[in-house]
């Protein structure tokens, strides 16, 4: 922090003028996908990003970090289709650095200190490059716009859901494909975990339902983590296998790599490493698709999803490739699909009148049972049924 410190000051005194509050930095952390840059990521660093519409999901990972800037090489609202990120990030008050031009990301070296002064990124006390402070003022009217071009965004997904469909639908409509699990899921509830949007708040609302129905839990790579970070083993994870820890995969799930059509699985490698025989499910939908599915494949009469996509904007956020699978899917597995929000808002626990009042005599018996094992209780019990029958008497007494 010092050293980028030093470098503005001393760039300020070059141009005669003093700091103003408007600089800032930090050493800097690049990756093109942000995904991967927030596992490395500390709060006062710099992300260095491409992302093109950053969406809410990389957004809400960011702001959990705090670092002190984020610079996106690619337009962080690009105008086809409202994301959200951007206004996640100035709300936040994390300021986002816009547009800078893809050569910073070979020009900035992982570490380096770089400086935001005002709308240019320096770099060794040169202007590297230039963009835009986006602000409150500017998401909105950028978002505004963007929200003018939806119409062009559903023709593509219309488009694109048919040429899916054309592709995949002996897999959606028949199950041709899906391989066999050894995880017993048939009449069962299955619980899929994305580590998406709201995954936190939704498992913490979910745990009553966890403990009583015991539904399979399935991870779909990095909601394996979330999982366990939330003291529940999963049973099955489902995935690419790009955003998962080795501690998931080595907790004993059966573990299912999501390949590509043409049976490629870049992630295969890594789990045969880690000495795991996997199933591979070859498809062309995203990860958390095919573990829908799994799931319904399986026989599982209920499925609840935890940071899935749901909204129209959500699924737009997962670009026009993803959009048509998880549409389709969502329609194949319809009747059993359930959002984890619409499950801890109607679950009540399964507790009968009739289970308390057994609860109670079952308590009352035992409490009789220990007074008559001891000589006190046996005189206690010898007064009691005196005055039962004291007060047994005057009501015979009266309807005499």
């Amino acid at each position: 922090m010092a050293r980028w410190l030093l470098m503005s000051i001393l760039l300020r005194l070059r141009r005669g003028r003093p700091p103003e509050p408007s600089e800032l930095g930090g050493p800097a952390r690049v990756d093109a996908r942000t995904k991967n840059l927030t596992k490395r990521l500390r709060a006062g660093d710099v992300a260095v990003i491409n992302h093109l519409d950053i969406d809410k999901v990389s957004a809400e990972a960011l702001v959990a970090i705090k670092p002190a800037a984020v610079v996106n090489a690619a337009a962080s609202i690009s105008g086809r289709y409202p994301n959200l990120g951007p206004g996640i990030l100035v709300d936040a008050g994390i300021p986002l650095l816009d547009g800078v031009g893809a050569a910073v990301m070979s020009a900035v070296k992982e570490g380096e200190a770089v400086v935001i002064d005002g709308d240019t990124l320096v770099l060794r006390g040169t202007v590297l490059a230039r963009g835009e402070r986006m602000s409150a003022e500017s998401v909105r009217e950028q978002m505004d716009a963007a929200r003018a071009g939806l119409n062009e965004q559903l023709e593509a997904f219309a488009g694109n859901t048919m040429e899916f469909l054309k592709r995949e639908r002996e897999l959606l409509l028949d199950g041709v494909g899906v391989p066999d699990i050894r995880t017993p899921i048939d009449g069962r509830h299955a619980l899929i975990v994305v580590r998406g949007y709201h995954y936190l708040e939704d498992l913490s609302a979910l745990r009553s339902y966890i403990r009583e129905y015991k539904p399979v839990l399935i991870g779909v790579d990095g909601g394996a983590d979330a999982l366990l970070e939330n003291g529940h083993r999963p049973d099955l994870i489902v995935g690419d296998m790009d955003s998962v820890s080795d501690r998931a995969l080595r907790c004993g799930a059966e573990i299912v790599v999501h390949a590509y059509r043409d049976g490629r699985a870049p992630g295969l490698e890594r789990v045969t490493d880690l000495g795991i025989d996997p199933v591979v499910f070859p498809a062309t939908g995203t990860s958390e698709d095919v573990a829908m599915l799994l799931a319904d494949d399986s026989g599982a009469t209920l499925i609840v999803a935890v940071g899935t996509h749901a909204t129209l904007v959500e699924f737009l956020d997962k670009g026009r490739s993803g959009m048509a699978s998880s549409f389709l899917t969502r329609l194949r597995v319809g009747g059993k699909l359930v959002d984890a929000k619409g499950v801890s808002r109607l679950y009540r626990s399964r507790i009968s009148a009739l289970t308390l009042i057994g609860t109670m005599l079952v308590g009352l018996l035992a409490l009789g049972v220990a007074l008559a094992a001891t000589p006190a209780g046996q005189a206690l019990l010898q007064v009691l049924g005196a005055r039962w029958d004291d007060v047994w008497s005057r009501v015979a007494g009266i309807f005499a």
